[in-house]
């Protein structure tokens, strides 16, 4: 009798360096995306800090992004058209006032703000440095008139 011989097919070994190449490139991914979004925060985020607060202690927030809300001191607007230059004081309920200087276009309703919130930084002369500015308009927000049926009524009727 001839014994046939069958050769069954080689398992290639696994290769153990194949999970450890996708762990460590899905680790490097995830510290990416996690700095990524550190930095985003970092550079986005503010601070709100009380005007009052800030008035107080200035220099405790030397260097660092804040927001700051106040109304518009009426009268100290001081805006320079050829810079780009605009300066008003902002207040608070206890009478603290701070300087803000934005240098950007003048918002067209600037005149009738009543409140305004300033995102930047304080300088150390105590002038707040406003990268952005947001306006609060009452205005804008009052209810309409109501109308009574007499006065939608047209004359003659």
């Amino acid at each position: 009798m001839t014994e046939s011989v069958v050769s069954q097919p080689k398992i290639a070994a696994r290769n153990p360096n194949k999970k450890l190449k996708f762990i460590i490139g899905g680790l490097l991914i995830v510290v990416a995306i996690a700095y990524l979004g550190y930095g985003a925060i970092k550079n986005t985020g503010a601070y709100y800090i009380p005007l009052d607060e800030l008035s107080q202690n200035p220099q405790a927030y030397l260097g660092k992004k804040i927001r700051v809300s106040g109304a518009i001191v009426q009268g100290s607007e001081d805006w320079d058209a050829t810079n780009l230059m605009l300066r008003f004081k902002m207040t608070d309920q206890t009478g603290q006032e701070v300087l803000v200087s934005f240098h950007g276009s003048r918002p067209s309703n600037f005149s009738r703000a009543t409140e305004a919130i300033v995102e930047g930084e304080i300088q150390s002369d105590g002038t707040f440095q406003a990268d952005n500015l947001l306006l609060k308009c009452p205005s804008r927000y009052e209810e309409a008139p109501e109308v009574t049926e007499f006065e939608a009524m047209p004359q003659g009727q």
